[in-house]
Parts: C-alpha cells; structure tokens; sequence
C-alpha cells in the first residue's frame, strides 16, 4: 500500500489538523496515567504522613511523659522533708501521668488492631503503677517517712511497672517502624508503576507520531525540492526539464501542477518573443541605415547654410562698420557746428566787450580834460597869488614860496593830463580798429557756422540710410541665422534618431540573446544571435569655402556618446542633444527651438565701434569622422 500517495490525498491542513490531533490525544493519554500515579502517590502519602508521623509524634510525647512521672517521683523522694514541695511534685505527677494516658489513647486511635492489645497493656500497667504510688505519695504529703530509701523502696513495685510499659513501649515503636517501610516501600512501588506505564505510553506515542511526522514531512519537502529544482533550472533558462506525473489533491500537488503550466506558458512566450525580437532586429537595422542617409544629407544642408551665414556675417560687419563711421561723422560734425556757434557768440561777447571798451576810452579822455583844466585853472590861481604875495612884501614872501610850488605842481598836472589824453586817444583809436575787425570776424563766424550747419544735416541724412541699410541687412541675416540654427537642431534630432536606432538594434540584438537563453523542449539548443554586419558609413563634412566673401565656414562636426547597452530594466530615453552654438552676429537671434528640450544659443551682437576695424571671420573647425553612434553633440 503507498502511504505517500494516500496522504497526498489530503490536503497539508488536513493532515497537520489530524498529527496535532493525534499527538494531542497521546498528550492527553500520557497526562491521565501521570495524574493517575499521582493522586495514588499522594492518598500513599498522605496516609502515611497522618498516621505513622502522627503516631510517632505521639510515642515521642509518651515517652516525655513518662520520664517526667519518673522525675516528678524522685522530687517526691529528694524532698520527703518538704510537704509543700511535695505537693506541688505531686500535682506534676498527676498531670504528667494524665498526659500519658491521653497519648495513649490517641495512639491506639491511630494503630491497627494487633498494636491496640499493646496499648491496653501499657495503659493497664500505668494504671496500676498508680495505685500503688498513690498511698506512697499520700505518706509522703504527710510526712510519716523520716528517710528518703524508705519511701523508694516502698515504690519498687509500682516502679517495675512503669518499666515494664516502657519495655512494652519499645515493642510498639518497632512495630511502628516495621509498617513505615512497608508504606514507604507500596509508595516506591507504586511510583515504578507509574514511570513504568509513563514511559511505556511515551514509546507507544513515539512509535506513532515518528512515522507519521516522517511520511508528512516526505509528502511535502519532496514536492517542494522538486519545485525548487524546477524553478532552479526554469531560472537558468532551462524550460525543457520534464516533470513526473503528479497526483493527489494536496498544496504540494497544486503548487506543482502549477509550475508545470507555468513552464508550458513559458515555453510558449519565449517563441513568441524569439520571432518578435528576429522582427524587431531586421526593422531596426533598416531604420538605422535610413538614418545615416537623412543624417548625412541633413549634415550637408547644414554646413551650406553655415557657409552663407558666415557670408552674411561679413556682409552685416562691413556695413555695420560704414553706420558706424557715419555716426561717427555726423558726431564731428554736430561737434564742430556746436563749436562754430560757441565761437560766433564769443565774437560777439568780444565786440561787445570792445564797444564798453571804446565808451570807457572817450569817458576817461572827458575826466582827463577835466583834469587839464582844473590844472590850468590852478596854475592861473598860483600866479595871481604869486602877484599877491609880491606886492604885499615880506609878509607874503612864505606865501609866495607856496604859491611858487603849487604852481609848480600845476603845471606838471597839467604836463601828465596831456600826456594820459594823447595816450588815451591812441588807445581809442585801436579800439575802434579792433572792433572794426571784430565785427567783421562775427559775420565770417556766422558763415562757418552756417556751413557747419548744413554738413552736419547732410551727414545726418547718410547715417539714417546707413542704419537703415543695417537693419534691413540685419533681418536678412537674423533669418539665416534663424534657418541655421533650425537646420543644426534638425541635424541633432536626425543624429539623436540615428543613435536611438542604433541603440534598439543594439538593444534587439541583447533581447535575441536573452531569449535565446532559454531552452524550450523539442529544441536543439539555444537559436544564435543574428550577426549585424551592415553598419552605417560614418559621416563627415568637409569645410567650404564661402564664393561671396572668400571666408572658410566652420564645417559640421558630429561626436556623440555610444548607445546604452541593454539590461533587465526598462530601456532609457535616449538623452536629447544639446543644439550646435550659431556663429557670431551683429544681432541677437531670437529662433524658437523646434523642441522644447533643444535651447539653441542666441548669437552675441557686436559691439558698436569708434573707428572702423577689419572684419575677422569666425575660427573654422576641423572636421572629424562621426560615429555612427555619435548622436548627442555635434
């Protein structure tokens, strides 16, 4: 009978439900035989305990008391002088045998009937101990013995019967001893029992629990080794490992059958995914020929327009130069006007000067006329009191002597006056010749000034035009350069599409490896990669040389990074190339990128400059040879 397949006919949580239930039941078995033995252990012990130690306790006090009647009996003796303590020995002895009887009693309560005939025996011999020492004591509470050996001798009798208790007591104590062991040698008896039928259970649960663990366990690791080998192998690529039947309605069985479709599934896919990555190979590798052909054309278009930009650039600096120079004329020329008018108001500021100048002049000939009469009028004073002082004698000699010197002084007045008017008339007379030449300077000022005037309006009229000229020019090269720019980004999207290509023939080529891989059943092994042997030419631009101007444009040069290689994860994006920098222009391009991801940079105007400077044609780049996975930047 195959036990494996009978259990695999229950499901795992079946089985295990039943194992815990069978070893609970065991459990359960081996519990009750413990407690079993238990509770006969302890009823064991327990009688034991309350009867033999009972008893035992009590002979312990029996003995007590009777040693204390002994004692008691011999103070009686020692003190027979005494009545007093006596007496008090006495009621001790009283009590002591009292105690006695009522252990007695509670032993024979305790013992079986073979120890009660004993007990009796000694209870009797004390009774009669008693009275025989009663009229003893009763003498010696009078006081009738006058010596101690009487009174002894008299109780001899009474105590040979406490010995012979005693020696009954002895036998009693044996008997108990004897039944202790016994008792003690049922409870081990009984605790062999126990652990006897204790173990034999634990054998009989082991002998039913291993083989079932160990059947359970083999109907479920072997199904699992054989899944994990499975998953091993279907891991590896290996779809071709056959599989034993399985039956049975277990998790095992499911989770195996399970597998199985699941590598049937496989084996199906990876068909499917071999024919479509042979698709995808052969469309790739036309995709990425087509590309080289439109990048290389489109490389070309570019480096035309690069060609008549630089020709535009030329052609804009060259009349950017003449604006340049004629608003450099048309300032001179309004300098030189502003500095005709400043002059012409000078002259006139001068010819007025030179009026005040001349009025000044004949003002001060008045004042020296004046001055010249005044010193002849002194003069012809001084003389008159000269005349005075002569006809009034030695009285007016000392104002003759002053009259004499303001005379004197009179006429070197009159001397210096005509001297200052000669020189002012002089002076007048060049005045009015400078303010002749004066004016006649101002009114050739205004002519100058007139002239300048009207040069300066002509040249302003040239520089209008110039700037006119410039700006049409400039449109005209802000369009080329707005055509150039779009051209370069549609280059970079063209090389960006010739790598992206590139890549997912490359990527296609590392999935047919990867499918490949994989061994389906039926097969001869695993399908070779197709070897891609039609690579693209790389291309390059060679620098032209512009007809025009005669400047080199810079020719168009591609470099760019390898495609990514394949992997498990998702392919990446191919990263956007970043748009070619335009040449250098007098003017700022605004051109929209033809993507959002394409920023072109807008070229650098030039700076207006004072003189006029020779044109230098931007620096030509070397061309190199592109890859034809050279994509990113160009």
């Amino acid at each position: 009978m195959n036990f494996s397949a009978l259990m695999r006919q229950f499901s795992i949580r079946t089985r295990m439900i039943g194992a815990i239930g069978i070893v609970l039941a065991l459990l359960m078995v081996v519990g009750s035989v413990g407690l079993f033995g238990m509770q006969s252990m302890r009823g064991q012990t327990q009688e034991f305990l309350e009867k033999s130690a009972t008893r035992g306790q009590r002979v312990g006090a029996l003995h007590g008391a009777m040693g204390e009647i002994r004692r008691y009996e011999k103070d009686m003796i020692i003190n027979y002088e005494k009545p007093e303590v006596v007496k008090q020995a006495h009621a001790a002895w009283d009590k002591s045998r009292k105690a006695a009887a009522e252990h007695l009693d509670a032993i024979a309560a305790l013992s079986p009937e073979d120890d009660k005939a004993v007990l009796l025996q000694i209870k009797a011999s004390l009774e009669t101990y008693a009275q025989k020492a009663a009229n003893v004591v009763s003498q010696l509470e009078a006081g009738a013995y006058d010596h101690a050996a009487v009174a002894d001798r008299l109780l001899g009798p009474a105590k040979d019967q406490v010995a012979q208790a005693e020696k009954q007591l002895e036998d009693v104590e044996k008997r108990m001893q004897a039944q202790a062991e016994d008792m003690r040698a049922g409870i081990e008896k009984t605790q062999g029992g126990v652990l006897w039928t204790f173990g034999l259970v634990l054998v009989f649960a082991a002998i039913v629990v291993v083989p079932l663990t160990l059947l359970n366990m083999q109907t479920i690791c072997t199904p699992l080794a054989e899944a994990e080998a499975l998953a091993e192998a279907i891991a590896e690529g290996d779809l071709s490992r056959a599989m034993k039947p399985v039956e049975g309605v277990d998790e095992a069985s499911k989770l195996m059958r399970s597998l199985h479709h699941m590598q049937e599934a496989l084996q199906a896919m990876v068909g499917q995914l071999r024919t479509a990555a042979d698709s995808i190979r052969t469309a790739s590798v036309e995709i990425a020929s087509g590309n080289q052909d439109l990048s290389s054309r489109t490389e070309q278009t570019a480096s035309n327009l690069q060609e008549a930009a630089s020709s535009l650039v030329q052609l804009t600096g060259t009349v950017k130069q003449t604006a340049d120079s004629a608003r450099t004329a048309n300032q001179l020329a309004s300098s030189a006007s502003g500095a005709a008018a400043k002059g012409g108001e000078v002259v006139s500021q001068v010819v007025s000067t030179m009026d005040e100048i001349n009025a000044s002049s004949k003002r001060i000939s008045d004042i020296i006329g004046t001055i010249d009469g005044i010193a002849f009028q002194t003069n012809i004073l001084a003389l008159n009191a000269a005349v005075e002082a002569a006809r009034a004698g030695e009285q007016g000699r000392g104002f003759a002597v002053v009259a004499g010197e303001v005379r004197s002084l009179a006429q070197r007045s009159a001397e210096a006056a005509r001297e200052i008017k000669t020189l002012i008339g002089a002076s007048v007379e060049r005045v009015e010749t400078g303010s002749r030449l004066v004016q006649e300077a101002g009114s050739t000022m205004s002519d100058i000034v007139s002239s300048v005037q009207r040069v300066t309006d002509i040249i302003g009229e040239i520089t209008a035009a110039s700037s006119e000229q410039s700006d049409g020019i400039s449109q005209v090269n802000q369009g080329v350069s707005n055509l150039d720019q779009m051209t370069q980004q549609n280059a970079a999207l063209v090389e960006q599409s010739a790598a992206a290509a590139e890549s997912l023939k490359d990527q296609a080529e590392r999935l047919g490896a990867v499918v490949d891989r994989f061994r389906v059943s039926g097969s001869t092994g695993a399908l070779s990669a197709i070897a891609f042997t039609a690579k693209s030419s790389p291309s390059s631009s060679s620098s032209s040389t512009s007809s025009s101007s005669g400047a080199t444009a810079p020719s168009t040069t591609f470099t760019a990074k390898p495609a990514p290689s394949f992997s498990a994860a998702p392919v990446p994006a191919v990263k956007p190339a970043a748009a070619a920098k335009p040449l250098s222009s007098p003017v700022k391009a605004a051109a929209k990128p033809a993507r959002a991801a394409l920023k072109p940079a807008a070229p650098k105007p030039v700076a207006p400059k004072s003189a006029p400077a020779p044109f230098t044609p931007p620096p030509a780049v070397p061309a190199t040879t592109a890859a034809d996975g050279d994509w990113e930047t160009f």
